[in-house]
């Protein structure tokens, strides 16, 4: 893979993060479903105790809001409410006063709700007055310090990796149809939604709380959000840069979810990548602290078909869709760090086959890309697999990228889907600690 000048120097740059006196936030954000999965993979307070050993910032996930009063409401009142869980989990700030405590606003917890937080934007000064009132009422209530924004705004297409003369074809056909339109009224949501970020922020500052912002993968920046508007109002950016592509939008090609640096071949797309998604916020002149880069603490599985070849090497053709849910995150396309972890080769698979045989392992030695790995199909066109991943390693890489930049720190998404029993390695929270440790 060719490396253009840009790239060499960025991977200079992360190199040298050592030599810069540095100490950026570790944001961590907290899906509360974890609470109510079975076994080892259940997420207790005594693992959330460990994890604020190491993160300064929690983000609750999550609320969503009412489509007919716009007010904030529970996703899921059995946990939240009937068991007490966001008082149980502000209690914490007791023990570790250090620490921030924010409710997450949507997410990707208020499932199929993209035109209810557009409805938000356009509804008016009145009724967003509810949205506001609520949130100042729920944040209170609950000992919470701030709000998160991560409203579902709608994403960007899918796009193909074209070949050299799919893209002239493509480039042809666009010549009469035009760009695909995903919001005709971008321009008014973007500013609708700049005068809520400012009644927001000024209402919450009576309150001494904080507010913040999330931009959720695939969804444009330039789009929704005016950042010199906006980020006087926000305390925080977190930049959710994963998942550009995945098994659901991309089910025919696989290819590397969250590189660090831009992929110059293939024609792949220039903003792919999380050094451009940190350079647009920082050309709108947002500070630098007030930038987080989000990392996933999962991987996606695309399931490989007998024509998907045999060597592995990204862009991968003739996928089909999602792999096989795993037996912890039991969702089809995503594996966790332990997951991939206990797929790469050691000694109680090294003999395995079929749906259980080990997956090859590819380091990426440039730091920009990231690790994938994979088994090809067997000759029946079975349990073929190639994931892209992060584990603690690539996270380390990003936590440099970070501090090389004297950004304002990283966000891992989610603590749930590290590995919190340390059943890899013997190391609890293994990616947490190695963002961690690099930040300091």
């Amino acid at each position: 893979m060719k490396l253009t000048l840009a790239t060499i120097a960025l991977v200079a740059c992360v190199a040298l993060a050592n030599a810069v006196s540095f100490n950026g936030k570790l944001v961590c954000f907290y899906d509360s479903n974890g609470a109510l999965r079975e076994g080892p993979a259940q997420f207790t307070i005594a693992d959330m105790e460990i994890a604020l050993q190491f993160c300064d910032h929690i983000i609750y996930g999550g609320v969503g809001i009412n489509p007919d009063t716009f007010q904030i409401m529970s996703l899921n009142e059995n946990l939240d409410i009937q068991k007490r869980h966001f008082a149980t989990i502000t209690a914490l700030k007791d023990k570790f006063p250090y620490a921030k405590f924010f409710l997450s606003v949507s997410g990707p917890f208020d499932q199929n709700t993209i035109d209810k937080y557009i409805s938000l934007l356009e509804a008016g000064r009145k009724k967003q007055s509810a949205f506001i009132d609520s949130a100042r009422d729920f944040l209170r209530r609950y000992n919470f310090d701030g709000l998160d924004l991560s409203f579902q705004l709608p994403r960007n297409k899918p796009r193909k990796v074209h070949s050299d003369v799919g893209s002239a074809w493509k480039s042809f056909k666009k010549f009469f149809t035009g760009d695909y339109v995903v919001d005709e009224k971008a321009e008014e949501h973007r500013e609708e939604f700049t005068d809520l970020v400012k009644d927001l922020k000024s209402a919450l500052s009576v309150e001494d709380k904080l507010l913040s912002l999330t931009v959720l993968p695939n969804v444009n920046s330039s789009w929704y959000f005016d950042g010199p508007a906006i980020a006087p109002s926000l305390d925080m950016i977190n930049l959710a840069a994963f998942d550009f592509l995945t098994p659901g939008r991309n089910p025919e090609e696989a290819d590397y979810t969250a590189p660090l640096c831009e992929l110059p071949d293939q024609n792949r797309l220039g903003h792919y990548n999380v050094h451009y998604q940190v350079d647009y916020w920082l050309t709108q002149r947002v500070p630098h602290h007030k930038i987080n880069v989000g990392i996933a603490a999962h991987g996606r599985a695309w399931k490989m078909t007998k024509d998907s070849g045999t060597t592995g090497l990204p862009v991968v053709p003739a996928t089909d869709g999602p792999a096989p849910a795993g037996p912890i995150t039991k969702t089809p396309g995503l594996m966790n760090w332990l997951e991939v972890c206990q797929r790469l080769p050691n000694p109680s698979n090294i003999h395995a086959k079929g749906a259980d045989a080990p997956l090859r392992r590819i380091n990426d030695p440039t730091k920009c890309y990231g690790s994938y790995a994979f088994h090809t199909a067997d000759e029946d066109g079975a349990n073929g697999i190639w994931v892209s991943y992060e584990d603690p390693d690539t996270a380390a890489s990003k936590a440099g990228y970070v501090r090389a930049k004297t950004l304002g720190g990283v966000a891992l998404f989610d603590i749930t889907l590290d590995d919190f029993r340390g059943q890899c390695t013997g190391d609890k929270f293994p990616m947490l600690r190695a963002i961690k440790y690099k930040l300091l």
